[in-house]
């Protein structure tokens, strides 16, 4: 039976999302309430703007769900969704869920015009991973794991039923990062 699977889908690429973890092999929905957060077994926040993202969040009272839920439940954080996940965000400070022991700088690597496309090596064979004003792992706790690097950055990290990229993997056909989630799910 295929694992449920939401998608955050306030804003940002949840659509390219959703469309990985079906090439994965999940059932993926998207998520916009309580309600619908109750309903799946795992989560993704997908990229698109941290400080957009958390306004929303509370605007549609998921806040305070989306923690709760991420307690007992695995979130995967791509980009801004990785922004979300951190205990310490800089660049400019802002909240943040708190449920990865990782320290972000918001657009760590410049502007919208330093957006690139690379390839990381990774345990299973090198990963293309396409960077878009991405956040910069300054700080890895010492629960997490480091699963991939790129010019000596953390940007994959695991810790616990979590799972961060600082890269967009569902821009690529590579379901690596998104069958590496599903199998954090129960």
């Amino acid at each position: 039976m295929a694992k449920r699977v939401g998608v955050l889908a306030l804003q940002g690429d949840f659509e390219a999302h959703q469309k990985a973890l079906q090439r994965a092999g999940a059932e993926a929905v998207q998520v916009r309430t309580p309600d619908e957060l109750n309903q799946v077994q795992g989560l993704v926040i997908p990229g698109g703007e941290s400080t957009t993202m958390l306004r929303l969040l509370h605007a549609a009272n998921l806040m305070q769900p989306l923690k709760e839920f991420g307690e007992t439940k695995p979130i995967y954080g791509s980009c801004a969704g990785a922004i979300l996940l951190a205990t310490d965000v800089i660049n400019p400070s802002q909240e943040s869920l708190k449920l990865m022991d990782i320290g972000v700088q918001r657009n760590g690597y410049g502007r919208q015009l330093d957006s690139r496309v690379v390839q990381i090596p990774t345990d299973s064979g090198d990963m293309e991973a396409v960077f878009i004003r991405a956040p910069i792992i300054l700080r890895v706790g010492k629960d997490a794991k480091v699963l991939a690097s790129y010019n000596g950055d953390p940007v994959l990290v695991e810790e616990g039923r979590h799972l961060v990229s600082t890269f967009h993997p569902e821009l690529t056909n590579d379901t690596r990062v998104h069958q590496m989630f599903l199998d954090k799910i129960a």
